[in-house]
């Protein structure tokens, strides 16, 4: 390889989920939960969307549509991705908020980790997950990571959890 980035996002799969690249037809879910989540209004949504799909041709990394294999239906997000300035790869999931509680964001997690470990061949993974963010903080311990330190992103204090290969 060349060092250049790939053209294409790769597609992985797990036993009950597909992680794919985004469509036009995810945006509208995407945005709600943007919105609901309170990260962003619409405008700003259409902007991480579009980001989220070019840091894969920048930077042969970035984040996925999270669908449901058999019913194809999108549930979430999951990421492998560089924040600027990084040279550690972030995992990142996001599960939409009629398919919480079902381990999706557990499973799309892992296999992000997966791929990063094995096919990237990183030697470490990382994940900044808010205090008090419970739900996150299981999906981190799932998949082997531990907080590591604290660590200011965007002047909030957050933990920095971590896996080594």
């Amino acid at each position: 390889m060349d060092g250049s980035p790939p053209v294409s996002i790769p597609r992985l799969q797990t036993k009950r989920l597909t992680l794919r690249e985004y469509r036009m037809p995810d945006f509208d879910a995407f945005a709600a939960h943007v919105v609901e989540s309170g990260y962003a209004d619409r405008k700003d949504a259409w902007r991480m969307f579009g980001c989220n799909t070019g840091s894969w041709l920048l930077q042969g990394a970035g984040w996925w549509a999270v669908e449901v294999r058999e019913t194809e239906e999108p549930v979430g997000t999951v990421g492998a991705f560089f924040r600027e300035g990084s040279q550690e790869i972030e995992i990142g999931w996001n599960t939409y908020r009629a398919f919480r509680g079902r381990g999706f964001a557990s499973e799309a997690a892992a296999e992000a980790v997966r791929y990063a470990l094995e096919v990237r061949g990183e030697q470490r993974v990382t994940a900044l997950i808010r205090p008090g963010n419970a739900p996150s903080l299981r999906v981190a311990s799932h998949l082997g990571m531990r907080h590591e330190a604290d660590v200011e992103l965007w002047g909030e204090q957050v933990g920095r959890h971590a896996r080594a290969q």
